[in-house]
């Protein structure tokens, strides 16, 4: 039932061996570990040190406590780290999801089937919701809190409407979570892009955590707008009909990971997120901005607040009175929203949608006049009636740069 494709890499240094620091330690022993936990049953090694990494971890299956196999355990001896030794050997005690959970890199292996209608279906939002009383404090400049405005259904087939726009879900220690999201464009491959927009806390926990699990994008979700009675019945291809796109990397900013909270916290302005995505079932040699149709440009350049004259967001919004099954949309003239003065101003929209939207992009004319993405939603009251996103710069521009050039030579 599982496909999983793993990956690592050993660097082989040069000159006179040095003592390695306790994050490389951590960071070798995070690969190693995430090598042995997904290498099961993989259908790109069946032999040499790829098939005893599957062999070892399958022996550890059944109580879920890590097994290292012996050839990594001498790979990493030979970068001067000795796994019987490292925090005296606390890791045995360790499982595998902790290990997974809590390494700093990103670790997403495909597991086909996993997310089938139901699971889709019942996956919970996040809920970003933030108290009115938080922003009581706020520095810098403020305007005043936007007219709620009521969000739109958008008409099926989404795909007709919306080509671009779709879901994220992903495990969390908490359960199971959804987002919104949007298919962007890619410098490196154009017209043929993998990458996908979201919201930093759909990808990672923050300050308080590490990335979450088993993240997966589906565009044009629910494309013909089914109601959540009749989705109970509906089979993959109802739910999905451009397929499930797996993650297999991912990338936030380092503000939204040291600064990032459960309600936003002083790492919103900083709380986007890039994603590159595979198909699960292959899509016959396709990217995604082709399956799909279309992609948006991102804008990192789009106006200052007071001269942007109207904002598109859109998602897919699962707390009341919504369910998470339906896109909406809001459009509104942003206003600014400013938690800190040392930090960016954010937009801010009058809109009904509530947590489920997070992710999903913000469109407006971009500096070449065309439709763009400039935001996503990260932030709003726990009541609804507005919403915030980050105005993308510098910082969201490296996160997206660093994603397409890691993959510009395949």
């Amino acid at each position: 039932m599982r496909s999983i494709r793993p990956s690592v890499t050993v660097h082989r240094g040069r000159g006179p061996r040095r003592r390695t620091s306790p994050r490389l330690a951590a960071l070798a022993l995070a690969s190693a570990l995430a090598l042995t936990a997904t290498a099961c049953e993989s259908g790109d090694d069946t032999t040499g040190s790829g098939a005893r990494a599957a062999a070892s971890a399958s022996e550890a299956a059944g109580d879920g406590k890590i097994k290292i196999p012996d050839d990594i355990k001498d790979r990493l001896k030979q970068h001067g780290i000795d796994l019987d030794k490292w925090k005296n050997g606390a890791w045995k005690n360790w499982d595998r999801d902790d290990w997974l959970r809590e390494a700093r890199d990103f670790v997403n292996p495909i597991i086909k089937g996993l997310w089938d209608p139901d699971r889709m279906r019942r996956a919970e939002d996040p809920d970003r919701g933030v108290d009115g009383n938080d922003l009581s404090g706020d520095r810098g400049v403020t305007d005043p809190t936007p007219a709620p405005v009521r969000a739109k259904a958008v008409a099926p087939t989404y795909h007709a409407h919306a080509p671009e726009a779709g879901k994220v879900f992903f495990d969390s220690p908490q359960g199971t979570m959804v987002c919104s999201a949007t298919v962007v464009k890619d410098p490196a491959h154009p017209g043929k892009s993998n990458l996908v927009w979201t919201a930093g806390h759909c990808v990672h926990a923050g300050s308080k955590g590490g990335w979450y699990r088993n993240i997966a994008f589906v565009p044009s979700y629910n494309d013909a707008g089914r109601s959540a009675g009749r989705l109970q019945d509906a089979n993959r291809t109802e739910v999905a009909p451009y397929g499930v796109w797996w993650a297999d990397w991912a990338r936030t900013s380092d503000q939204w990971i040291k600064q990032g909270s459960h309600t936003g916290g002083a790492g919103a302005p900083y709380d986007f997120a890039v994603l590159h995505v595979t198909p699960e079932e292959g899509s016959g040699g396709k990217s995604l901005e082709e399956t799909v149709g279309s992609a948006l440009p991102v804008d990192f350049h789009a106006p200052a607040v007071p001269q942007v004259r109207s904002l598109t967001a859109t998602g897919y919004p699962a707390a009341a009175p919504y369910d998470g099954q339906k896109l909406y949309r809001c459009q509104d003239k942003p206003g600014r929203l400013s938690l800190n003065a040392s930090e960016p101003t954010m937009y801010r929209i009058g809109c009904t949608m509530t947590g489920g939207s997070s992710g999903g992009g913000w469109v407006a004319p971009g500096s070449d006049g065309r439709p763009a993405l400039v935001s996503n939603t990260s932030i709003g009251p726990a009541s609804s009636g507005w919403l915030a996103g980050p105005r993308l710069g510098k910082e969201a521009e490296g996160v997206y740069e660093s994603v397409s050039g890691k993959f510009a030579g395949r």
